[in-house]
C-alpha cells in the first residue's frame, strides 16, 4: 500500500475532499469534516482514523496501532505505517471512518451530498 491507492480508496467514497493541514498532514474530509488523515512526507507513511467503540480498544493493541494522539477521546487510531495492513483492510477501514463521520452530520448537509 502506498498513499496513492489510499487516496483512491477515499475518493471512491461520495463527498470526499482532500486538504492540507498542519503544514504537511494529506487529510480526507466528508462534510468538512476529516475521517482519515495521513502524513505522506514521514517515513514510513502514517494513518490516523477513526474507529467504532468496540474497534478502537482491539486496534489500539495490535502491533503498529495505538490511540491517536489528541484524538483518542474520539476513538481514532494511530498507524505507524500504512504498509502493516493490506488493501482489503484499508478499504474496510476507510469505509467505516467514511460512514462513522458522515453519520453525524446534519440532514441537509447529508442530502447536498447525496449520502
Amino acid at each position: 500500500m502506498d498513499i496513492s491507492e489510499i487516496q483512491k480508496i477515499c475518493k471512491k467514497h461520495k463527498g470526499v475532499t482532500e486538504d492540507i493541514k498542519w503544514e504537511n498532514h494529506l487529510c480526507f474530509n466528508i462534510g468538512g469534516k476529516m475521517f482519515l488523515v495521513t502524513a505522506p512526507d514521514h517515513v514510513p507513511v502514517s494513518a490516523s482514523f477513526k474507529v467504532s467503540d468496540e474497534a478502537f480498544d482491539e486496534l489500539s493493541s495490535k502491533k503498529g496501532f495505538m490511540p491517536a494522539p489528541y484524538m483518542a477521546r474520539h476513538k481514532w487510531v494511530h498507524l505507524d505505517d500504512i504498509k502493516r495492513v493490506s488493501k482489503k483492510q484499508w478499504e474496510q477501514y476507510i469505509a467505516e471512518s467514511y460512514t462513522l463521520v458522515a453519520s453525524k452530520l446534519p440532514a441537509k448537509l447529508k442530502k447536498e451530498i447525496g449520502i
